[in-house]
């Protein structure tokens, strides 16, 4: 016999033990230590046809070197018996394997971002437009955005810039109201503007009633994830999962969690649990793996089905949306989608997001299905974002005191000449809206401080437009009137009802302070986080102000600082000193 022969022999012998002496042993991947026999081919073709495997398909890399497989987790699977149910349908995810030498390269993009462009408010005549109304907002986006870019040493491009959620990040020490059916305290200061001299600065803040944990509502929250292949990034999908893990731990046992997914569809993860099964709703978290494109418009709509299903009358309803807001299967058309959303808002299931990833972060539509599912706008671009927003902030994130609440200003044209409301220029109202209790506006959450600031001009001062050859003169306003600047309505409605209620307060000589440094230290600081927004815009109404002297007002105010929130914002000040005006793509 030939050489050839022997050795081929030899080695089907080898392969024929070792084979027997394998099909002995147990299933090493299986966490069980019992064996089970294989099922006759018969049974095993009568069954073959009752086994549904869906899953997605993850588009393969290709592979430049032999890949080492490790098994992650399995579990054994036997045949049923033919007296039980003879369906099996099994779903999962592929998971790649690592090349064995090197790391798998995450999800980058650079440059995607979307945001909604809109011009500064711009100064105000009083005598032609005496009314200024716009809707509140609380949401804190732009600020982690702000910092998430300055930390990789680029500005922000200016549309992503919103000065109302700079100054709102923090808190501010305003008298609490008394109860939770007057949810409002309002604080009104007046004092000289860093800006331009001669112009004086209004700083409206408001605080709403904080909850008692042992008398907050019960929650039905639906946690909706993105699972599509961009959230595969360590700032995405992985940072989700933590943040949802420190939400939990926030939650009560009555409180209920439900989690629906979407990459290429949408499916149904979790059914609505109790809280108190922490370990089954973090096992189901943890097990989640991204790949794919990004059905987002069909996962919300399973989200609010689930909610509805389980709607609880009494307690908090709401959708959580976790994603960086790239859709691109099915609907993607904002308007189209904020329709859906006011919708479902009137059946009582709100709606607020999380956003995550850089790149090709879409915050245009965040914001269009925050601000009309009446929920709140996060960015969370670190772990300690996730802790300010989700644990220490979690009763205002999730439990409203009041919906629909708008602020109304009338200024007397005696005494101001010109205004100019600073930022909040997506929340503009008309006049009109504000006594309409059909047009909506913005939430208040448990405890939560909301500030508004107004740059004005008094009678006398540096207009920045002078009268007109043929404008009427003013009113000659009453004497009683003449040591007002203006006059301050707020309106809002309590969680379960559907009539707005009416609170107000005069603007006057009585909150004014003669000079800047004399001003409350909150408003002071919230001055200096202003200013820095409005450079990061551009400028164009900050007059001479710069980064330095944000330094000095910030640093002068920054007062009692127990999370290291506003130390924060200081060396943000100086890090936009010197950023590029554009990122960079790391490869």
């Amino acid at each position: 016999m030939s050489r050839f022969y022997l050795t081929l022999t030899a080695g089907l012998s080898i392969t024929l033990v070792t084979a027997c002496s394998q099909s002995n042993e147990a299933d090493i991947a299986s966490p069980s230590s019992e064996t089970t026999a294989p099922a006759p081919k018969a049974e095993l073709e009568e069954h073959a046809s009752d086994i549904v495997v869906t899953g997605q398909r993850v588009a393969p890399h290709v592979m430049d070197a032999p890949v080492a497989m490790s098994a992650i987790g399995s579990q054994h699977i036997a045949l049923p018996p033919p007296a039980q149910a003879r369906k099996m349908v099994v779903t999962g995810s592929a998971i790649r394997a690592p090349y064995p030498d090197r790391i798998m390269p995450w999800y980058q993009d650079v440059g995607r971002d979307k945001f909604t462009s809109t011009q500064e408010n711009a100064f105000k005549i009083a005598r032609d437009e005496p009314v200024s109304t716009f809707s509140i907002d609380v949401d804190t986006a732009s600020y982690s955005f702000v910092r998430a870019s300055l930390n990789n040493n680029a500005l922000p491009q200016p549309a992503a810039v919103r000065t109302e959620e700079l100054v709102n990040y923090f808190p501010y020490d305003y008298a609490a109201p008394r109860s939770a059916q007057q949810p409002f305290s309002s604080d009104v200061a007046v004092f000289p503007s860093p800006f331009t001299a001669g112009r004086k600065l209004v700083r409206i803040g408001i605080k709403g009633y904080a909850i008692e944990r042992a008398t907050r509502p019960r929650a039905n929250l639906v946690f909706l994830i993105d699972t599509s292949g961009s959230m595969n990034a360590p700032n995405r999908l992985p940072l989700v999962k933590k943040s949802l893990g420190l939400l939990l731990d926030q939650l009560d046992r009555n409180d209920r969690v439900s989690i629906v997914t979407y990459a290429g569809n949408a499916g149904t993860a979790l059914e609505p649990t109790a809280a108190s099964q922490k370990d089954k709703i973090l096992a189901v978290i943890d097990q989640l793996g991204a790949g794919g494109s990004t059905a987002g418009a069909e996962g919300i709509r399973q989200a609010y089905a689930l909610a509805e299903r389980n709607l609880d009358p009494n307690g908090v309803n709401r959708v959580v949306l976790a994603t960086d807001g790239d859709f691109n299967v099915g609907i993607t058309d904002q308007n189209e989608l904020k329709g859906y959303i006011e919708r479902e808002r009137g059946k009582g299931i709100f709606l607020s997001v999380l956003g995550f990833g850089m790149g090709n972060y879409n915050d245009a539509l965040m914001q269009t299905l925050a601000q009309n599912g009446n929920g709140a706008a996060a960015y969370i671009d670190t772990l300690g974002e996730a802790r300010k927003t989700l644990v220490d902030e979690a009763t205002s994130t999730l439990f409203p005191i009041a919906k629909d609440v708008k602020i109304q200003v009338e200024f007397n044209p005696a005494t101001v000449a010109e205004y100019r409301l600073i930022g909040y220029e997506t929340r503009m109202l008309n006049r009109d809206d504000f006594d309409n209790d059909k047009v909506d506006a913005g939430d208040v959450g448990s405890g939560q401080t909301v500030t508004a600031i107004y740059e004005i001009v008094p009678v006398g001062g540096p207009r920045t437009m002078g009268d007109l050859r043929y404008s009427k003169p003013a009113p000659r306003a009453a004497a009683a009137a003449t040591s007002e600047y203006g006059f301050v309505k707020i309106r809002y409605k309590l969680p379960k009802s559907d009539r707005s209620q009416l609170i107000s307060t005069p603007i006057d000589r009585r909150v004014e302070f003669a000079r800047f440094a004399d001003a409350p230290q909150d408003a002071r600081f919230a001055t200096g986080v202003a200013a820095f927004a409005e450079l990061l815009r551009g400028g164009r109404y900050s007059g001479s102000m710069t980064y330095d002297e944000v330094l000095q007002i910030v640093g002068a105010a920054r007062g009692t600082d127990d999370f290291g929130y506003r130390m924060e914002l200081v060396q943000m000040v100086r890090a936009a000193k010197t950023a590029g005006s554009m990122a960079k793509l790391e490869r």
